[in-house]
């Protein structure tokens, strides 16, 4: 494990002005840390083999979960979250995985993309929400060096093999259907919230919605409606096997008709929901296995993952104040 030197400035001269200079900048960089963080918020809450966790940290894992799950956090589970993701950190810098600031910077955009904003955007909607750009920077490279040492440490182990998807498949006890998938052909429909409107004002959002939906009966002649209300973002066409979506959304796709609108849902952004423009069914493309192969794949590396988590628990100086 490399060490980078410490920096001194033993060897060079500054003359009283300079000095005077570089008293007056760090003095400005302690009351510009001082106006963003209050004592109670710099105050360690604990040490995790010598690196410190403050409250400050705990309240913006709050804040990111909160704005994700629509839940509040609570206090343990934000402190065990944060214990757990310095260890992922550290044990990172032991093996050396090279985390680039390209890597963070690549899966902060598809974020930012997912949420139907630029990276600018994206940033700027954090920021107004009390949530740290750099907190959520250094949890995206945690979970990326954390993926490449589970994945590269425990590879035998990770592998499915054709006879372990073979009997999931038959334990599942399905009939001899033919191997279905679905390919969508989808608009999402968002009513724009501003955050932090009441709950009032969400709720008028979403009956605006319902509204939305009864009189959609088509994506020829229902995107125009939508595009008429006020304050409403109707994005492009995407296209969506079935297979690539979550058991859940598959749900609610599959019990909304060609031509309608899935069930209005509050996200970050206002009220969201989809226009399901097409469906076409497709046969005998592996639909099943490919299933069966990635959710075993899933399962295994989450199981692996945290037990090897378990271990550096076991081993980790952590103290709680």
């Amino acid at each position: 494990m490399k060490h980078c030197p410490e920096v001194g400035f033993a060897r060079s001269r500054v003359t009283l002005r300079q000095g005077a200079t570089l008293a007056a900048l760090i003095a400005a960089a302690l009351m510009t840390a001082w106006s963003f963080t209050t004592p109670a918020e710099a105050q360690v809450v604990a040490l995790v083999n010598g690196e410190p966790i403050t409250a400050l940290d705990i309240a913006q894992r709050q804040k990111l979960t909160e704005i994700s799950s629509h839940k509040p956090q609570p206090r343990q589970e934000a402190l065990d979250e944060l214990i757990d993701q310095k260890l992922k950190l550290q044990i990172a810098r032991h093996y050396v995985i090279d985390i680039t600031d390209k890597d963070v910077e690549s899966a902060f955009d598809g974020m930012s993309r997912h949420a139907g904003l630029t990276p600018v955007q994206f940033s700027q909607a954090l920021s107004q929400a009390g949530i740290s750009v750099d907190a959520l920077k250094i949890k995206i490279r945690a979970e990326i060096g954390w993926g490449a040492i589970v994945r590269g440490k425990f590879q035998a182990s990770l592998q499915v093999g054709e006879k372990d998807v073979l009997a999931a498949m038959q334990a599942r006890k399905k009939d001899d259907k033919p191997d279905v998938a679905y390919l969508y052909t989808l608009r999402q429909i968002l009513l724009i919230a501003p955050r932090g409107v009441p709950d009032s004002f969400l709720e008028g959002r979403r009956h605006e919605a319902e509204g939305l939906r009864t009189q959609f009966q088509s994506c020829p002649e229902g995107i125009p409606i939508a595009r008429a209300l006020k304050d409403v973002a109707v994005r492009g066409a995407i296209t969506r096997t079935s297979t690539d979506i979550p058991v859940q959304q598959r749900q609610v796709l599959d019990g909304t008709a060609v031509g309608h609108l899935t069930p209005p849902e509050v996200t970050q952004l206002g009220v969201e929901m989809f226009a399901v423009c097409a469906k076409q069914e497709t046969h005998g493309d592996g639909t099943e296995t490919h299933e069966v192969r990635d959710q075993l794949s899933s399962q295994r590396y989450e199981a692996q993952a945290k037990r090897y988590l378990q271990e550096l628990r076991r081993a980790a100086m952590i103290e709680i104040r």
